[in-house]
């Protein structure tokens, strides 16, 4: 069976991408100065809170990780915070295998670079404009780009802002993540019943919560939710 041809990889798209990402930037933007603010309150120093957005570059499991970062960490503190970012972040094997048709051909060094700036909003971008019949895998990078940039940046006043608020619950920036991602929710609701897996993962997560102590309760509130929206679709 001859190799599938070899999808373009052009300035072109790598700046249609970046145009793309535009209108996406200011959100990921509040997440990460959020995210730099919660990482200056559990200590981390602007270099480590710096690297750790560079080369992480996944807002949900680092928020994650945030929550039971360990000074010093032990090993069952390694293999707790492992679990629950690969559970967080266990929708990327999905997203993958979804644009491996896309990325089908691609040079390992293309396939790498484009998957290392991998997220949410990119994929979305790409998919589009791969069902539109486009076949430049530069525009899921360009927009990937883009928001890794945003995300580095404005890492950094965050993280500076943290620093000198002593008492963030005085102020209520300890709201910020839960107002941020109920803003995020309201445009994606489409009716009752695709809010049902939300409900129940809230739900399982709320209770284990209260019965198993740790951070357990990620995992169980994102298997309930994942195994309710499956037998919904089956439904």
């Amino acid at each position: 069976m001859p190799s599938p041809p070899r999808p373009a990889f052009t300035l072109a798209g790598i700046r249609l991408g970046a145009r793309l990402a535009l209108p996406l930037l200011p959100g990921a933007m509040v997440f990460a100065t959020a995210f730099g603010a919660a990482a200056a309150q559990k200590g981390l120093e602007l270099w480590q809170t710096m690297a750790f957005s560079a080369t992480v570059f996944a807002g949900a499991s680092q928020m994650v990780a945030l929550e039971v970062w360990q000074d010093p960490w032990t090993l069952a503190g390694l293999l707790g915070v492992t679990i629950l970012v690969a559970t967080v972040n266990a929708r990327m094997i999905l997203m993958g295998a979804a644009i491996q048709p896309y990325m089908a051909g691609a040079s390992r060094g293309q396939i790498a670079t484009v998957t290392f700036v991998l997220a949410d909003a990119n994929w979305l971008i790409g998919m589009r404009y791969h069902g539109e019949g486009g076949r430049d895998i530069g525009v899921v990078f360009g927009a990937g780009l883009m928001l890794w940039c945003g995300w580095v940046a404005a890492t950094l006043p965050g993280h500076l802002a943290g620093a000198v608020v002593p008492d963030p619950e005085r102020f209520g920036l300890d709201l910020v993540m839960p107002i941020f991602f109920a803003a995020m929710l309201v445009p994606m609701w489409k009716g009752a019943r695709p809010a049902i897996p939300w409900a129940v993962a809230g739900s399982a997560a709320l209770i284990a919560q209260a019965l198993i102590p740790g951070y357990a309760f990620i995992i169980v509130g994102a298997l309930a939710g994942a195994i309710a929206g499956a037998l919904i679709n089956d439904a």
